[in-house]
């Protein structure tokens, strides 16, 4: 997977399976670019198929919306919210097959924050 300049026309990150309709898929982009921009504080990544998110002023109930969303259409994402004392963790594990995937996703979320990929 090749990793571009974040924009609305170039979802990385989207893998090939993904059942959302194509139409919808740079709209679920924006989504997570707004909620990375917006909150995103740390990424940790523990192991090759997990990743941790610290979102600073995410609001636990659209993010769950978000993710639960995001599994319906690309059910091998397990996402894990925990609450933290300045904000919210979010776990995010893939399969070994998905890796680039999760990849994608964490080096379009480090970009979009300012962060150090």
């Amino acid at each position: 997977m090749t990793h571009h300049t974040p924009s609305a026309a170039a979802p990385t990150w989207v893998p090939e399976s993904c059942t959302l309709p194509t139409v919808e898929q740079p709209l679920r982009v924006r989504e997570f670019d707004d909620l990375f921009t917006g909150s995103l504080r740390t990424i940790e990544r523990p192991g090759p198929t997990t990743a941790r998110l610290t979102l600073a002023t995410a609001e636990p109930a659209q993010v769950r919306d978000l993710v639960d969303r995001e599994v319906g259409c690309c059910s091998f994402f397990t996402f894990t919210l925990t609450p933290e004392p300045d904000g919210l963790s979010l776990g995010i594990d893939v399969p070994a097959t998905r890796v680039p995937v999760l990849d994608a996703l964490v080096g379009r979320a480090a970009t979009l924050a300012g962060l150090p990929r």
